[in-house]
């Protein structure tokens, strides 16, 4: 498993930030080409392709979890959250929406800021 010291210097906003970049040149409306990149392929196969990706790896993350597999973990989580960004990506939402919403919700108590969305 890698170790936080040996990750790059990069905060983790720019590197989603990059990553959404990325995940837009994808999309069929900028030309994305689906024999070439699997995201592509992806967007090409319609929203409920990265929904079962989703699905699949929120699956694989639990297993991982309940094995106690820390590296799978980590990896597990890092393709579901990759698939998620897909998800984003395909609404035309930002990871940095979904990081506003959590600095929102930052010490809110989880049981009033649910009762809220009532």
């Amino acid at each position: 498993m890698t170790h936080l010291s040996a990750l790059p210097d990069v905060p983790s906003d720019v590197v989603l930030a990059r990553l959404a970049d990325l995940l837009h040149t994808r999309l069929p409306s900028q030309g994305g080409d689906p024999a070439t990149s699997y995201v592509a392929k992806l967007f090409s196969k319609g929203p409920d392709a990265a929904l079962k990706k989703i699905g699949e790896e929120a699956t694989e993350l639990v297993m991982a979890v309940k094995d106690k597999q820390s590296d799978k973990i980590v990896s597990e989580m890092a393709d579901l959250w990759f698939h998620c960004l897909v998800v984003l990506t395909e609404h035309g939402l930002r990871p940095e929406q979904v990081l506003t919403e959590l600095a929102r919700r930052e010490g809110v108590s989880g049981l009033d800021e649910k009762a809220s969305r009532k």
